[in-house]
């Protein structure tokens, strides 16, 4: 919540400077926030000898989940412990009968409204919405082209989110959690008199992502809330599209660990990403339970603790960095035990036709 995360932040001090309200790199664009990763890449595949080892950091993983990345083939390499702590969905493929085809797939799972709606191969947020109706099911899928498979997924209501990075390195047969960053889903507060844009504008944090939550709530921007009315601006875990992050590492108990571990182990070819988790409280969460898991992600996942406000440009960097450093060292491992990278032109590939779907997904939430 924007508010509560506002004050929360305000009382925090990095080095003795007062924090921000954003992250010092999370306005930034992609250019700069990868700036360094051409050089440091170079580095590694001298030092690493090899140019593609990060596709075989999670061989089990097609590209080790850097592209075209399925969250339903994902789900499917679960075992019997990541399972019973999955959201349940289905998936159906876009066309003329869509829509009769995810009502008859939501009765034979069981699932009701609310759902979230997502491509099966997505990135950064795009093409996700959460819908309460079939009427906005329908609107929702008719805005990307046939033939995308999309999921539908139980809702995890939390109400709380996090996203834990885990890794082992081979031949260890057990990792750890290594970062735990909590989600905030902003939201603000009517006061009976100001707009809905108007008080966006007012809010420390959220003037900082007015395009963002303009464009994600362009139909109630002139809804003037009631006192007391609180509005969520984006709930979808993802700072680009406007979430607040905070760095939760302090809660990581060796419950945690365990739990994951086992999640992690019956994964075939798994040794590092990040999992997606709606949870009902932070203690239960650090006793291993009472969570959900909505998503999870091989390579591609990134340690999401970088984009809390109170982690410097150079812990930024630093955490994007290692996070590759990671992907050669244990594909380098995975090399040695047999396991064969995938060329250059086969990468390609799988980027052009991830780029390819994304362009045709909507922009919104």
């Amino acid at each position: 919540m924007t508010q509560n995360h506002t004050q929360s932040v305000a009382r925090r001090r990095n080095a003795g400077n007062a924090l921000r309200v954003t992250s010092r790199m999370e306005l930034a664009p992609q250019f700069v926030i990868y700036a360094l990763h051409v050089p440091y890449t170079l580095y590694l595949m001298l030092r690493y000898r090899g140019i593609m080892l990060p596709t075989v950091s999670n061989p089990g993983l097609e590209t080790s989940g850097l592209l075209n990345e399925s969250k339903s083939d994902l789900f499917g390499l679960l075992g019997s412990i990541g399972r019973a702590h999955l959201a349940p969905f289905v998936t159906i493929c876009t066309g003329p009968e869509m829509l009769q085809h995810a009502e008859h797939a939501m009765r034979e799972a069981s699932l009701v409204f609310p759902v979230v709606v997502k491509p099966d191969i997505g990135r950064r947020g795009f093409g996700v919405k959460l819908v309460h109706t079939a009427q906005q099911l329908a609107q929702h899928l008719s805005l990307f082209q046939d033939g995308v498979q999309m999921m539908i997924q139980r809702y995890a209501e939390g109400p709380c989110e996090a996203g834990i990075f885990f890794m082992r390195t081979p031949p260890q047969q057990h990792g750890r959690v290594l970062s735990l960053t909590i989600k905030h889903f902003p939201e603000v507060t009517g006061d009976g008199t100001h707009s809905l844009r108007e008080l966006i504008l007012q809010d420390p944090r959220a003037r900082n992502f007015a395009r963002v939550y303009f464009k994600r709530n362009h139909k109630h921007l002139n809804t003037v809330l009631g006192s007391g009315e609180r509005y969520k601006l984006v709930s979808i875990g993802n700072h680009v599209r406007g979430a607040a992050f905070e760095n939760g590492s302090e809660h990581i108990t060796p419950a945690l660990d365990q739990v994951f571990d086992r999640i992690v182990g019956e994964v075939p070819g798994f040794y590092i990403g990040r999992f997606d988790v709606r949870y009902t409280s932070l203690e239960a969460l650090k006793r291993g339970e009472g969570f959900t898991m909505v998503e999870y992600n091989g390579a591609g996942g990134e340690p999401t603790y970088i984009w809390d406000p109170s982690t410097s440009i150079v812990g930024t960097y630093a955490g994007l960095l290692n996070h590759w450093k990671s992907l050669y060292a244990i594909g380098a491992q995975n090399r040695r035990r047999g396991a064969k990278p995938i060329t250059l032109r086969e990468l390609l590939k799988c980027y052009l036709h991830e780029r390819h779907l994304l362009k045709g997904y909507p922009d919104e939430e």
